[in-house]
């Protein structure tokens, strides 16, 4: 117990733990778990649910949570130190799943339960997971000849090593870029706030002037606000380039993507199918590569139209309000805050004033208390940094999870936000554990001795999270491999988070989250119903820019030809480029290098799978449309019925059944794509 590592009895001991912990605790319980695994193949007698998946389930989840532990503080505090403890071992741990997914006779045992007449007398979640096991062993390579198994074990340690290179790479690179102002005349446009933390970065540096960097909350008011043409451009291709050869050699991910695409098609080969979107589509809603080019191909069909008109209209008032011609892809968002300004009579810097963090947080749990019945309460747990928080789930005064919140940027975390589990629900031989989740943010923080603010994109980010978090912390499910978001398909884990983001458009729910940073008003009518004209100001450019996105991914890993090896990166940007041509309606410069900074695909599990945003949109937008459906005539869509059954359907199963079932559960039908067509105000009058 000496190592908080090898700690279960309660949370994470993130005040103990340090990176000379994480090599032997690791390989103890890799070592462990390899023990276990020898005992049960060795043990003559038929498998059961209790002598062999229980068993194999409580090891496997130390080892989990460890694990988990090690890969949550390599990515909020980056520094050297914790990003060598994790290195270290990745490849230790990246052998072992691989070991252990081509084990023929672990494959064996669960094949012969899944043949037993104990099998027929399991519940349907146990019987999925068995599915689901049978499945991961067969595309983990258990059923390959003993002599193909150690090259395929090789391909699923590399991929691994290079995913968390390609992360820190673009990290170090983001980090490694400044743009030092000295002069206050070029700060002309930018907001005070955004003023006011330039200049307390550069006091933490010791100089004088302004300092902005490529993270979020210095890059983005420069973009939308910054009269200084020169420096948006500056900031545009530093941020652009990221990570590329025309940066530091050390950080370029081209040869990463290249190796990266190379052995992920090998895998495919080896496994029989024809390329690597056909192995990542088996666990997944959609069924082959083809259905999901043909949805998003509608898709962009539809929005298309609209994009050309957002862009046409972009460019006129460009030309004609600011004397920007041509308009260039530095002046995008500038260009576009001013029409908005124009058209709408706000900007987003108004509104942002209206959502202090405090008020927000209430606001949140607010929604989620009148919609479940259950209260968040701040609680305290040993944190990594003490800018992180911790919060309690009661319902009917039992605890059902915690979750904590780390919501500002810092230059040694990883950029964006996400939820991860920290612990999962699971009803074994010692009783019931609770889920526990992660909720990671990159927002800015406080400055001057005021509370933070949100823009209203921020807002949405935070319920997006939150509803990931929810679909984790409400499970009803007992068993491990399907409580919370596991087991779910990847195309439809974004149900829930992208279903929360819906209520951030709701007067009665903003009008009790704002309270203006300075008066305390709350936010005024007037200003909710311009947001409410503006919600679907540039919604088709923005479609068609996720369709890029997705399309490009999903032809990636389908069309190109990667089994001669390496792929070149000259290759990866033409596909780009063609992909561009069908759906994009504003083309980046050619220097541009978006494939080098898409850690989604590279380095975030979504490889092939990026089109799962735009396919669980059309799922979310059809939920919610149901609480609209009972929201009416009576002023207020927190509908408490409907959240308890939106609970009960797809929240409380997690992945105990197949999520198509689920929704089908909720809504009383297969989903249609109106609703988010609507939402996105992409129907044509």
């Amino acid at each position: 117990m000496s190592n908080p590592l090898l700690d279960f009895s309660a949370l994470p001991r993130f005040d103990d733990i340090r990176p000379e912990h994480v090599t032997p605790a690791i390989r103890q319980l890799i070592d462990e778990n390899r023990a276990l695994i020898a005992e049960l193949v060795a043990d003559p007698a038929p498998p059961t649910w209790a002598n062999f998946v229980t068993p194999m389930t409580e090891e496997g989840e130390r080892l989990g949570r460890a694990w988990g532990i090690v890969g949550h503080l390599h990515s909020v505090m980056d520094v050297p130190e914790w990003r060598e403890a994790y290195n270290a071992m990745l490849p230790e741990v990246s052998s072992f799943y691989a070991e252990v997914g081509q084990n023929l006779e672990l494959f064996e045992k669960y094949r012969l339960l899944h043949d037993s007449a104990e099998y027929d007398m399991l519940s349907p979640a146990r019987q999925r997971i068995i599915d689901h096991e049978l499945r991961d062993f067969r595309l983990s390579g258990a059923e390959l000849p003993d002599a193909d198994k150690p090259r395929f074990k090789e391909i699923q340690e590399e991929q691994s090593a290079l995913a968390a290179k390609f992360s820190e790479n673009l990290l170090d690179a983001t980090n490694a870029h400044t743009e030092w102002i000295e002069d206050e005349a070029e700060l002309a446009g930018l907001p005070d706030d955004a003023i006011a933390a330039a200049r307390a970065a550069a006091e933490r540096d010791g100089k004088p002037g302004w300092k902005f960097t490529l993270q979020m909350p210095a890059y983005l008011p420069v973009m939308q606000y910054a009269d200084n043409r020169e420096l948006r451009a500056r900031m545009y291709r530093a941020y652009a380039t990221r990570a590329s050869e025309q940066g530091r050699p050390e950080l370029d991910n081209g040869p990463l993507i290249g190796r990266i695409l190379a052995l992920r098609a090998e895998e495919a080969k080896m496994l029989g199918y024809r390329n690597f979107a056909e192995v990542s589509l088996v666990p997944k809603m959609a069924e082959t590569p083809d259905e999901v080019l043909a949805f998003l191909r509608e898709l962009a069909t539809k929005a298309k139209p609209f994009a050309e008109r957002d862009l046409a209209e972009l460019q006129a008032f460009a030309r004609t309000e600011l004397d920007l011609d041509p308009l260039e892809p530095w002046d995008i968002g500038y260009a576009s805050e001013k029409l908005r300004q124009a058209r709408y009579a706000f900007s987003d810097q108004e509104v942002k004033q209206y959502f202090p963090e405090p008020k927000v947080l209430e606001g949140l749990f607010g929604v989620i208390r009148t919609l479940y019945g259950v209260d968040i309460v701040a609680d305290t747990a040993p944190l990594w940094d003490p800018d992180a928080h911790f919060f309690r789930i009661d319902r009917d005064g039992a605890t059902l999870g915690h979750f904590y919140l780390d919501l500002h940027a810092r230059e040694t975390k990883r950029g964006g936000a996400w939820m991860d589990s920290a612990r999962s629900r699971y009803v074994g031989p010692r009783g019931t554990q609770t889920p526990v989740a992660y909720l990671v943010c990159n927002f800015p923080g406080p400055v001057g001795g005021k509370p933070p603010t949100f823009t209203h994109d921020d807002v949405l980010t935070l319920f997006h999270e939150c509803g990931h978090g929810l679909h984790h912390l409400l499970t009803q499910v007992d068993d491990l491999a399907v409580s919370g978001i596991h087991g779910v398909e990847w195309d439809a884990v974004e149900l829930p988070s992208q279903f929360m983001e819906n209520f951030c458009w709701e007067w009665d729910v903003l009008c009790g989250m704002t309270s203006h940073v300075d008066t305390g008003a709350p936010l005024p009518r007037e200003l909710f119903d311009k947001m409410i004209a503006a919600k679907n100001f540039q919604s088709g450019m923005q479609t068609v820019r996720q369709l890029e996105f997705s399309m490009f991914d999903l032809r990636l890993h389908s069309e190109v030809d990667a089994a001669a090896g390496p792929v070149p990166i000259e290759r990866v940007m033409e596909l780009l480029d063609e992909v561009r041509r069908e759906v994009a309606v504003m083309i980046p410069p050619p220097w541009h290098r978006f494939p080098h900074s898409f850690s989604h695909i590279f380095a975030g599990g979504y490889g092939a799978g990026y089109y799962s945003y735009k396919w669980a949109e059309v799922l979310s937008a059809d939920a919610f449309s149901a609480f609209e459906e009972a929201g009416v005539g009576k002023g207020t869509l927190l509908d408490r019925e409907t959240g308890e059954r939106f609970w009960r359907e797809i929240l409380a199963v997690g992945g105990s059944r197949a999520a198509l079932e689920s929704f089908k559960a909720f809504r009383g039908r297969e989903p249609r794509v109106d609703a988010l067509l609507r939402h996105n105000g992409m129907v044509s009058a």
